[in-house]
């Protein structure tokens, strides 16, 4: 091989190689199970009822400190927490139908869209004008986030945990830290 094709080649090696990087580093920073939500402090005010619960891992561990180890489900809920980053749930409750912008709830679902995330239940009424659609975001077989949207036309509710799920614990989260009543316990009777 002849200098110049020589040197054509190591640059060539050294780009492609630059690209691989770069497409790794774009793809790092667009895996996160965390979800970007809206800022929905004015709909907080128009709301009848509101919650948002921002627990990263600093205040998930904070907050563990408070669950009773003598009792059985808070010991079940501090065992789930214990591989977790981050709980972050917002719920509305408004007085008139549709008071909340569909958009900011479409932005939401659109990011689900995005490579990791798995869906694993969709649920559409055009009766009643609800969809739930619940999320789990796995890497090499371990579900690492998990994302629940909820719409109705007086409330909706998102709940985006992150970090390490055992979707077999999971249920022991419900009732704790803002994370609502999924039923996911086997065996489980479903609310009325």
């Amino acid at each position: 091989m002849n200098p110049d094709t020589k040197r054509l080649t190591v640059k060539w090696s050294i780009a492609s190689a630059l690209c691989a990087l770069l497409w790794c580093v774009a793809e790092a920073a667009a895996s996160d199970p965390l979800l970007k939500l809206p800022d929905f402090d004015v709909l907080a005010s128009k709301a009848s009822e509101s919650v948002t619960i921002t627990l990263d891992s600093k205040l998930l561990g904070m907050a563990a400190r408070f669950l009773d180890t003598d009792d059985p489900e808070d010991a079940a809920a501090r065992e789930a927490i214990a591989g977790l980053k981050g709980i972050y749930v917002r719920s509305y409750t408004f007085d008139d139908e549709f008071a909340y912008p569909l958009s900011d709830i479409d932005a939401v679902r659109k990011q689900l869209a995005a490579p990791g995330w798995q869906k694993l239940v969709e649920v559409r009424s055009r009766k009643e004008r609800t969809a739930v659609d619940i999320y789990v975001w796995q890497v090499a077989d371990r579900t690492n986030g998990l994302a629940i949207i909820a719409s109705e036309p007086r409330q909706f509710t998102i709940v985006n945990i992150v970090g390490s799920i055992d979707l077999d614990k999971l249920h022991k989260l419900e009732g704790h830290f803002g994370v609502p009543d999924l039923e996911l316990e086997a065996g489980k009777k479903p609310a009325k």
